[in-house]
Parts: C-alpha cells; structure tokens; sequence
C-alpha cells in the first residue's frame, strides 16, 4: 500500500524539502509516503484562471495510479483530527489499496478533481500556503502511524 501526495507546484523551499523528507522518511514501508510534483501552470496578468484550474486537475488525475482511493484535500472539505486520521491510515493499510491525497494549485482544484474524490479532507480553517500542506501532511500522517504502533511520538 503506497500513499501517494500528488501536489501542484514544484521548486519548494528548502526547509519544505528538509520537513517533508524527514517526516515521510520516518514512516515504516508498509505505509510509505512518495510525493508526486506536478507543475503548476503560469498565471500571468489575463491568464484564464478557469482553464489553468481545469488543466492542473486534468495533470492530477493522469498521475493517479488505477484503482486508488481519491482523497481531495479542500478548504470546503471535512476536517479530521489526528484520531481520525490514524482511523483512516488503519483502513488504508487494511484495504490494501493505493491512496492519493490531491492538494490542487494556488485556484483550488477542479470540478472535475472534485467530482473523481471519493473524499473531501480539510486540513484547517486556517488558509494554508500550499508547502506548508506538504510538511503538514506527512508529520500527520507519521502521527497517525505512531498512534497505531502506540510509538511515543504522539502523546496526546
């Protein structure tokens, strides 16, 4: 079973990098994280927001491998809490079946991404930068395998 953090945007900064392949490294292979790049389009002063948006989803759906579970990370999404996400990490494992989490470009995602998800996570009511979701991502998702190998990372 893979995870899969397929992303809009490349060329992060470095501390992104640091934060996210400390965090993803620290998960066992059973769960591994891989983050998946794809490019952002360029927004320039006229640019067609709608198209732009509408092409990245097409781009993010592509890099879905074939009967993968489909999470949409989305401001209008459910939240969940680290509980919810260990639940769910615990239900992945189980299925056996890939599972990509879609953080879309700086317009949000697509119909038509939104539409293919069989789920809808917020990650806050807070607006994020879109490098911060990255570390977030994978620091929760490592919190959420502790909580499952009742490692002491998390706490709580």
């Amino acid at each position: 079973m893979r995870i899969l953090l397929l992303a809009v945007g490349t060329r992060m900064p470095g501390w992104v990098e640091t934060a996210y392949a400390d965090y993803s490294a620290r998960l066992p292979h059973e769960c591994r994280l891989e983050l998946v790049e794809i490019a952002a389009l360029p927004r320039g002063k006229n640019a067609d927001l709608a198209r732009i948006k509408q092409q990245e989803g097409e781009r993010l759906l592509k890099a879905v491998p074939r009967d993968s579970l489909i999470i949409a990370l989305d401001e209008r999404g459910r939240e969940a809490d680290s509980a919810a996400w260990a639940q769910s990490l615990a239900g992945w494992m189980q299925s056996g079946r890939d599972t990509c989490l879609l953080v879309g470009g700086p317009d949000g995602h697509s119909p038509e991404v939104l539409a293919r998800a069989e789920q809808r996570w917020s990650l806050s009511r807070l607006t994020l930068p879109h490098p911060l979701v990255r570390v977030l991502v994978a620091e929760q998702l490592f919190r959420a395998w502790s909580q499952l190998a009742n490692h002491p990372y998390h706490r709580a």
